[in-house]
């Protein structure tokens, strides 16, 4: 066990610590990048949205043509003892599938007689302090060189950490994607816009990642009555926009408050990102605390 990983890990139909915990140096997770992943915010021990998850998990499996080593009983019962057993009441749950370890390395898929390496943990879910969603965060843009599949939740994710990490270096949060002029997502996040009252959030394509924070967003919005539009978002209306906000289920809803250098509106978190999160924050202790 660590500060961040939580003992016992699953792998392969057996919870062990983590230090017992080993795959071959030929798995095409390893050797390729070749697999899948999905990340469950647990709330006071509660999984949020499984089934939602599970789903997502799915179809990012067929999408790279793997077959799922669990059904969704078999993943719940994972998750759910994964939740019992950590220290921490609010969590995120791990769960990793690759294309598991053939005898050689061949760029071809393994015979189905090799099976998939399948691999879950539970970590601490740690939100944004309240000094940090105080005063917001400050993200640059970078061109989207990403692969054309950005809607599949997958392992290789090698141009999201260089962009992610071009952010750190800047003294950013977070790099917004640019891609023929229109803005996608962050790194490693969904990204909403502000302008006069209206909120907009770019659409799920297959150049964006389908968070579920970012529906349950949606959703708030449309519960109560935050005017809504969902379409493709210019980076002439992101550098114009009155606010800018970043989203994920450690993030919750952040507002970025610097762009490029430059303030977001009048460069402190504005008023529709604070009541959103707000309802955000509602809902969590209402709905997502209460299964």
């Amino acid at each position: 066990m660590t500060p961040y990983v939580a003992d016992p890990v699953y792998l392969n139909g057996r919870f062990l610590p983590l230090a017992e915990a080993g795959i071959s140096p030929l798995d095409r997770g390893f050797l390729y990048g070749d697999g899948v992943y999905e990340l469950v915010p647990v709330y006071s021990r509660r999984p949020f949205r499984l089934a939602e998850h599970l789903t997502r998990l799915q179809a990012t499996l067929d999408g790279i043509r793997l077959a799922n080593p669990l059904d969704v009983a078999g993943w719940t019962a994972v998750v759910e003892r994964l939740i019992a057993e950590a220290p921490w009441a609010d969590q995120s749950i791990y769960l990793q599938v690759t294309r598991g370890a053939d005898n050689k390395r061949d760029h071809a898929f393994p015979p189905a007689s090799v099976p998939p390496t399948a691999f879950a943990f539970s970590s601490p879910l740690v939100t944004t302090p309240a000094d940090i969603r105080a005063v917001g965060v400050a993200a640059i843009t970078v061109a989207d060189d990403r692969w054309a599949h950005c809607n599949l939740k997958v392992i290789s994710l090698l141009a999201n950490i260089l962009a992610r990490q071009q952010a750190v270096d800047a003294g950013c949060a977070e790099a917004l994607l640019i891609r023929d002029g229109y803005l996608k997502e962050g790194a490693a996040s969904n990204i909403f816009v502000v302008k006069d009252g209206v909120l907009l959030a770019p659409p799920k394509t297959s150049f964006m990642l389908p968070g579920i924070t970012y529906d349950v967003v949606l959703e708030l919005a449309a519960c109560h009555g935050q005017p809504l539009k969902i379409g493709e978002i210019h980076e002439n209306e992101l550098r114009a926009a009155d606010e800018v906000w970043m989203t994920s289920s450690t993030k919750e809803v952040l507002a970025i408050t610097t762009l490029d250098g430059a303030p977001v509106g009048n460069g402190t978190p504005g008023p529709v990102g604070e009541r959103m999160w707000q309802w955000y924050q509602d809902f969590k202790n209402t709905v997502m605390r209460k299964g």
